[in-house]
């Protein structure tokens, strides 16, 4: 091959990647969190750092974060902490590296041991089994039947309902049909009403019948005209049972008073408790933010290890540990104390956009986003999504999650903005308006929002019904 077909050639290339510290990020982490769950990343913080103490609540003897750690630390290895948050408030990092990459953190027996204590403290509600056997006492059924009775609550679905035809159960379970029937029914005589029906008529029927309405008007829509009862055939529902129209409306209030899931009551709880993070009221004609710190340990670093490293007597490398202690608790007491600040300070500016949702209510809310309070801040807006994620701030109207607040929104004829939630607000209070003998249909609801001043397109507002949980207008209608 000749030198003119080969060519070999070096070139040097300098690239420049940001690598995150794990204090920067321990600091994403302590921004992003909610306050119980703050809570619960210092603890464990403090019992892997001997050199951070908890402060009682009413101990106003903490030192500041800023003192030094009894010697003359070298500058080269202090943190510079100014330097370091100017850093967090630009990172346009993706947040869901820091979580593939926390992912794969070595989770120790000691860790384990924690997470189990913690759940064996938890106090568990009763479970549907222990709810249902707790009824059924000995005298009830024989050992036989009780073991049917086992299978059974075993086989109930989520709802509550036992769909699955008793003789299939003998057959794949081996237990006498005659043990099982006697089981079920009992089982379809206990608390909460409704369980161990087959499907949702049957789980009304039972419950209609634990109340003697079993001859009521209501139990024969169930019983005989289900279908019409979903369609909301009120007309047609008065004319095959020969009654009045007020009367088969009653009825179905009846009806839309029992439970059509007695069942999920005892499923798993995947609710938070919601703490806020803050407090937003009037003072003196003036709106303020009042941050909630009562969840979160006031810490210090303890005297005991500054004094030990001061008295030169610890061999390098437990001085090495000591020190390295020390920083690290410094920084994690500068990284709580700049979480409070950047979140307040997110909070007033969101205050001074939507102040007229505070004055007057949710019809009021306006577009907001995330990059102009980044910008009247002066932070980066992933640092705003991070400072509010998970956080709750309590109003005179209520708690509202913090991301809330930042909504899209229309402009009206005359030119304000008004955000989509506000929307949703007033189509929700027309139909709350409406008369239920002629219930607006979406595109009348478009005409009323567009006499306001709000053009928007029927299906859209079709969207917001649905998002609301309000039925078509067909299935609100009220006859006389």
């Amino acid at each position: 091959m000749s030198a003119q077909g080969f060519s070999q050639e070096l070139r040097q290339r300098q690239t420049q990647n940001l690598v995150l510290a794990p204090q920067l990020r321990q600091s994403l982490k302590i921004l992003q969190v909610a306050a119980l769950d703050l809570r619960q990343a210092i603890q464990e913080e403090i019992q892997t750092n001997p050199t951070l103490e908890e402060l009682p609540s009413d101990d106003s003897s903490a030192e500041p974060a800023e003192e030094n750690s009894g010697e003359e630390a070298d500058p080269q290895e202090e943190l510079r902490f100014d330097e370091d948050f100017s850093i967090l408030s630009k990172l346009d990092d993706d947040w869901r590296d820091f979580m593939a990459e926390a992912a794969g953190t070595v989770y120790t027996r000691e860790d384990a041991e924690r997470r189990q204590h913690f759940f064996d403290s938890v106090v568990a509600e009763s479970s549907l089994y222990e709810h249902l056997a707790s009824q059924a006492g000995p005298d009830d059924l024989t050992p036989d039947q009780r073991t049917a009775f086992d299978l059974l609550v075993g086989s109930l679905d989520d709802r509550g309902f036992l769909d699955t035809p008793l003789p299939d159960l003998a057959l794949s379970s081996g237990l006498p049909l005659a043990d099982l029937q006697a089981a079920a029914e009992l089982l379809r005589t206990l608390d909460p009403p409704g369980i161990g029906a087959r499907n949702l008529p049957d789980c009304l029927l039972i419950q209609l019948t634990q109340c003697n309405r079993a001859d009521a008007l209501a139990a024969r829509i169930v019983k005989d005209h289900f279908k019409l009862l979903t369609r909301r055939r009120i007309p047609e529902l008065a004319r095959k049972l020969g009654a009045d129209l007020e009367d088969v409306q009653q009825a179905i209030e009846e009806i839309a008073t029992l439970d059509p899931a007695p069942g999920r009551r005892f499923g798993d709880d995947s609710n938070r408790v919601v703490v806020p993070d803050l407090t937003i009221e009037k003072e003196d004609g003036e709106w303020v933010v009042k941050m909630n710190s009562d969840y979160i340990p006031r810490l210090r670093l303890s005297q005991s290890y500054k004094n030990l490293i001061a008295q030169g007597r610890l061999k390098k490398d437990e001085r090495t540990y000591l020190q390295e202690k020390l920083r690290s608790g410094k920084f994690l007491i500068n990284s709580i104390e700049q979480r409070q600040q950047t979140i307040e300070r997110i909070t007033r500016e969101i205050v001074r956009q939507q102040v007229d949702f505070f004055e007057e209510g949710v019809s009021r809310l306006r577009p907001l986003t995330m990059t102009q309070v980044a910008d009247a801040v002066g932070v980066h807006e992933t640092t705003v999504s991070r400072a509010i994620a998970n956080k709750y701030a309590r109003t005179p109207h209520g708690v509202f999650e913090l991301k809330y607040f930042f909504a899209a929104g229309y402009r009206s004829e005359e030119g304000n903005s008004i955000s989509n939630t506000s929307v949703k607000d007033r189509i929700a209070h027309l139909v709350d308006q409406e008369n239920p003998l002629k219930p607006l249909s979406d595109q009348e609801l478009v005409g009323i929002l567009a006499e306001g001043g709000i053009t928007i397109a029927r299906r859209t507002v079709a969207k917001y019904r649905e998002e609301l949980g309000i039925l078509p207008s067909n299935l609100r209608r009220h006859y006389a």
